[in-house]
């Protein structure tokens, strides 16, 4: 099966600059951490200041302001052909003035929020069918924060209290927008103290790398495969394929979990990480002569 031509920015969030769409509070400096480096990244990889990217606020509570705040800071970068999608509902979902825009856009953002909105309302419709053709069959760029980027993989993480993740069936999962299956991804990750949840996660589907995005900080996902680390903040890589021992299947709902072998990479701007050959690069830029030489062996 050919590797999908498009690209997946993944955003933690921006709890650390005033900031929390999750709980519905939006402050008048929100935002800003785009302006240094991720937004203009989304720019550049979207085609530049013309490209049309349409902002999806499906997830948030709060959508219209949301909204407009996002224009402000792309507009701020000198990007304004943007374009607000408030899909409320799937009938929202499903008509075609979104329909035509999602298909002549550059690129799509996913807003904070609830994921649990994004999968409930957008899972199953033509809106997400042409989105998943567009990433695989085009340069077509689909960034997500928060809420939106958790909502990108196939297995999603939509509940779990930080401080009883490590008890077998608090951290609740089901199934995401599916644009990649290979990961399992975890916003606001230091702040929230996220570790325990994701670890969790893992330990119940070992074939998927763990990806922990602290505030401020994004992984650029190429080729469903090539990871590069941007941003100023964290990401935390846990890798479950080599866990030796796991009680995760044989212990009762409220028991500890118990592991051996995990493993952790910490990735900082420029780090990055191949998902097939679970290698951690100290450059992006790695990757390609890595992939070289796996093809000729």
């Amino acid at each position: 099966m050919s590797h999908p031509k498009g690209k997946l920015i993944a955003i933690g969030g921006a709890e650390d600059k005033g900031t929390d769409l999750e709980t519905g509070e939006i402050h008048r400096n929100n935002l800003n951490f785009f302006e240094l480096g991720i937004l203009r990244r989304v720019v550049l990889e979207a085609g530049g200041p013309s490209a049309r990217i349409e902002v999806i606020t499906t997830a948030s509570m709060i959508p219209y302001e949301v909204g407009e705040s996002y224009l402000n800071a792309f507009g701020r970068i000198g990007c304004t052909n943007i374009g607000l999608m408030h899909i409320r509902t799937r009938q929202d979902a499903m008509k075609q003035e979104y329909l035509d825009r999602i298909r002549q856009c550059n690129a799509v953002m996913f807003t904070g929020g609830n994921q649990l909105r994004l999968s409930a309302t957008d899972g199953g419709t033509e809106l997400l069918s042409v989105l998943k053709k567009r990433y695989r069959e085009e340069n077509f760029v689909i960034a997500g924060t928060s809420a939106g980027a958790m909502a990108m993989s196939n297995t999603m993480i939509y509940e779990g209290n930080a401080t009883r993740a490590h008890l077998k069936g608090e951290v609740k999962i089901t199934t995401g927008l599916g644009f990649i299956d290979t990961v399992i991804i975890d916003s606001h990750f230091e702040k929230r103290g996220r570790f325990g949840r994701l670890v969790q996660a893992v330990a119940t589907n070992p074939s998927s790398i763990g990806i922990g995005l602290g505030e401020d900080t994004a992984m650029l996902i190429t080729e469903e495969n090539k990871m590069e680390a941007i941003g100023s903040g964290l990401v935390i890589i846990i890798d479950g394929h080599d866990i030796y021992h796991s009680n995760i299947a044989d212990i009762p709902d409220g028991n500890p979990i118990s592991l051996e072998n995990l493993k952790v990479h910490f990735c900082e701007k420029g780090n990055g990480y191949l998902i097939r050959e679970r290698k951690f690069l100290p450059e992006a830029s790695e990757g390609a002569v890595i992939r070289k030489q796996v093809d000729v062996d």
